[in-house]
């Protein structure tokens, strides 16, 4: 915040005294005496944060980056596909609409706390805490292999996953270890492990931006991000360029990369496979932007703390 007041943030400073002080030898008449002194003062600051909103002053003093925020809050500019014909991929952008985070590392965390609480309750017999289960009853029952235990004999250890923290505890219900650990799963499935912001500033719409580690977008654990911020929507701002629009196709596409002497054509093999990409894609099993929504290439997302005169800071 001082980078952006103060125009960077001081790193060091130095004030320097000079006294002086001359005479000049000859004719009395044309002697002189001089007496003088002076003071300079080098201050050296460091940018910091101030060096997104002189970038985002500038695209905007040059008409490079484009405020679509009353455009993606028109559901017809949705439907008509007026919005992917004006904004195509690349457009530099800003977007002001509701959204909330969202870290599959979190939902596992927070299965993993609830069923570690009803663990330790149950050991000292105090009663369970019951919570309405997210989705119906789980049908796997306790059947299912508990996560941790010794992998049976002859079989291959899988990877440890996300779901793997959550511990079995008794049927509370109808939620059990299980069920929380399938919620896990499907969680990063559709959102890659990895903190993300999602937009939505239209019923049915997802405008989405993941925000990579190491590069100051909200950089820190996902539980204390979650804690300061929650999970509830509030009003984010995210700057970037449009990456891709989500899919129309809907057809199911063809396995055909073959050429005419049997050989494999390495280019339509790797079309056929990025369709059926697209295509887990449009039914949201993937991380990929699902139609009519866009991704986003984020180059700063951040919540405006309110006004104050003319001052406005970015909280990014």
């Amino acid at each position: 915040m001082l980078a952006q007041l103060d125009g960077g943030v001081a790193e060091e400073s130095r004030e320097t005294e000079r006294k002086e002080s001359r005479l000049t030898v000859g004719p009395r008449a044309a002697a002189q005496h001089f007496k003088g002194a002076g003071s300079e003062s080098y201050t050296q600051k460091s940018l910091g944060d101030a060096l997104f909103p002189m970038l985002e002053d500038a695209l905007q003093a040059e008409g490079l980056i484009r405020d679509i925020s009353e455009e993606v809050a028109d559901l017809e500019q949705w439907s008509s596909g007026e919005l992917k014909n004006s904004v195509a991929p690349g457009s530099l952008v800003r977007i002001s609409a509701p959204g909330s985070l969202f870290d599959a590392r979190y939902v596992a965390s927070s299965f993993s706390a609830f069923g570690a609480v009803n663990v330790g309750l149950q050991g000292i017999g105090a009663a369970p805490v019951s919570t309405p289960p997210p989705s119906g009853k789980s049908k796997q029952g306790q059947g299912q292999r508990r996560s941790g235990s010794p992998t049976p004999k002859g079989a291959v250890a899988s990877p440890t996953q996300l779901e793997d923290s959550i511990p079995d505890f008794p049927d509370i219900g109808g939620t059990t270890g299980s069920l929380l650990r399938s919620f896990v799963q499907i969680s990063r499935g559709i959102f890659a492990p990895g903190l993300h912001i999602n937009l939505t500033p239209v019923a049915g719409v997802l405008i989405g931006a993941r925000l990579q580690e190491g590069r100051q977008y909200l950089d820190s654990e996902a539980d204390i991000l979650f804690a300061r911020y929650g999970t509830e929507r509030q009003e984010w701002t995210l700057m970037g360029s449009v990456g891709s629009y989500g899919t129309e196709e809907t057809a199911i596409p063809e396995m055909e990369f073959h050429n005419p002497d049997g050989s494999v054509n390495r280019g339509d093999f790797a079309e056929c496979m990025n369709a059926q990409m697209r295509n887990l894609g449009r039914i949201g099993f993937i991380d990929l932007p699902q139609y009519p929504g866009f991704s986003v290439v984020p180059f700063a997302v951040y919540r405006s703390i309110p006004r104050i005169g003319t001052v406005s800071l970015r909280e990014n």
